[in-house]
């Protein structure tokens, strides 16, 4: 008689990487007695937390210190929400806090399972940090007269409520949407214009030197104004690099965004901090080919199509272009490099015959 014995491992059981085997006995497959008579259990899925597991009392508390919040800083969140309104380098801004509601919801079976199991606990000396937070507002206000930094305050002392209510377990899970929120709040208009002089510059110098390569046409940027001569006549006026085409609008809601993808996709840390660090010369690049497109148009085709709704559409198809350049090198790295993590190894099928 001859016995057929079959051992395999079984993957996703309690007895992953351990032989099991059967005894076939005249063709019918036998359990032996290490194996047991037990019956086959379906696992449930843990189950997701929801937020109104919170409890009615917990949301009394955040809306009543929300209300404490916006009262306090009433003229502050005002001031920006207006600056959003009015300023269009900065109307993304009403995009931001959505995204950090965002970045806490996608964080909320970690905060709902510390909460669960009673991990959230106040810290008091965030306590100091918040009554610090709050005298130096009017401080500020009254002596410093610095305009950036009530709203830097302002976000500092969001940060300090959080860690007083929930301790650093809730500030774990919530560090980077109350971070997030300084990207909603507008530089100061003396910092901004320093900054876009060179970008103006760069986009002019890089513009000329591509319009002096047409035939009959010679472009010399001096500054941010490009001079043009066009079979021999100069063209009036000069194309004038503003500071609506430096790139700054599309670089503060590129990083902004860059930011977010980093933090919803998972990555290795190196690759999100190279894809970060990657969105900035990527802005500086598309408002170069904006300003180059804007200029071959405004040359060889007709001057009103580089102005008013033309500009501001050929504005906004940089944006789609910032992100596929940004998708294209995330796909270089997903491809090029491949985490140890992610490989997968088969399982091995040992077969033996005892005669």
């Amino acid at each position: 008689m001859v016995n057929n014995i079959t051992s395999f491992y079984c993957r996703g059981s309690p007895f992953c990487r351990v032989p099991i085997c059967f005894m076939l006995q005249n063709g019918k497959p036998v359990k032996n007695d290490v194996m047991g008579t037990g019956k086959h259990r379906r696992i449930t899925p843990p189950q997701k937390h929801q937020w109104r597991e919170l409890g009615a009392h917990n949301y009394i508390k955040i809306l009543v210190v929300a209300g404490l919040f916006c009262f306090l800083f009433r003229n502050e969140i005002a001031g920006i929400v207006n600056r959003w309104l009015i300023d269009s380098s900065w109307s993304h801004g009403f995009l931001i806090p959505l995204f950090s509601l965002y970045f806490v919801n996608q964080k909320r079976e970690e905060i709902l399972r510390c909460a669960w199991n009673d991990e959230l606990k106040p810290n008091y000396l965030a306590l100091v940090f918040l009554i610090f937070g709050i005298l130096f507002y009017p401080f500020n206000i009254v002596h410093l007269q610095y305009g950036y930094l009530r709203s830097v305050d302002m976000i500092a002392t969001l940060g300090a409520i959080v860690l007083f209510l929930g301790g650093w377990q809730l500030v774990k899970h919530t560090w980077l949407p109350v971070a997030f929120l300084i990207f909603a709040v507008p530089l100061p208009e003396r910092y901004y214009r320093e900054l876009t002089i060179p970008m103006r510059q760069w986009a002019a110098t890089v513009a000329g030197g591509l319009l002096d390569l047409v035939p009959e046409l010679e472009a010399t940027a001096n500054g941010v104004v490009i001079d043009v001569f066009y079979k021999g006549k100069p063209l009036e006026p000069a194309l004038d690099v503003a500071e609506a085409c430096s790139g700054m609008r599309l670089l503060m809601a590129f990083l902004a965004l860059g930011v977010a993808m980093a933090y919803l996709h998972y990555r290795p840390l190196w690759q999100r901090i190279i894809l970060l660090a990657s969105t900035v010369p990527i802005a500086i690049l598309c408002n170069i080919v904006r300003v180059t497109v804007t200029g071959f148009i405004y040359v060889l085709i007709h001057p009103k199509y580089a102005q008013g709704i033309y500009h501001d559409m050929l504005g906004m198809a940089m944006l789609p272009l910032a992100f596929g350049l940004y998708g294209v090198l995330a796909w270089f790295m997903s491809s090029l490099f491949i985490d140890e993590s992610d490989i997968v190894t088969e399982d091995i099928v040992v077969r033996k015959k005892d005669v």
